[in-house]
């Protein structure tokens, strides 16, 4: 079973930061690509930064500037350095792995694998 846990949201007011961290744990063979993703209630979840196992970089147009992807090989995790946070930026924040992990049947390439979320709540 793998495991993906989310820390590192709250309530920030705007213009500060927050760094969340996203562990992945369990039967994981590789990972290819982690990701940031963001949904507010009534809308479709969207890519915030991605980031593959060569480092190479993605953002949405919203954050970039404002926001850094980065990630721990060794460890299996992923960070999200957020600053210059707007109210606009509230919402869950969900992590996301690409890879190859270990099932009961045997081992399978999954695109998405989502951990449960943090909240982010940016207001004055």
């Amino acid at each position: 079973q793998v495991q993906l846990v989310e820390s590192g949201g709250g309530l920030v007011q705007p213009g500060g930061s927050l760094r969340l961290s996203c562990a992945a744990s369990g039967s994981i063979v590789s990972i290819d690509t982690m990701g940031w993703y963001r949904q507010v209630p009534g809308k479709q979840r969207e890519l915030v930064a991605s980031i593959n196992s060569g480092g190479s970089t993605n953002y949405a147009d919203s954050v970039k500037a404002r926001f850094a992807i980065s990630r721990d090989n060794a460890k299996n995790m992923v960070y999200l350095q957020m600053n210059s946070l707007r109210p606009e930026d509230t919402a869950v924040y969900y992590c996301k792995l690409v890879g190859i992990i270990v099932f009961t049947n045997g081992p399978a390439y999954i695109n998405d694998y989502w951990g449960q979320g943090t909240q982010v709540t940016v207001s004055s």
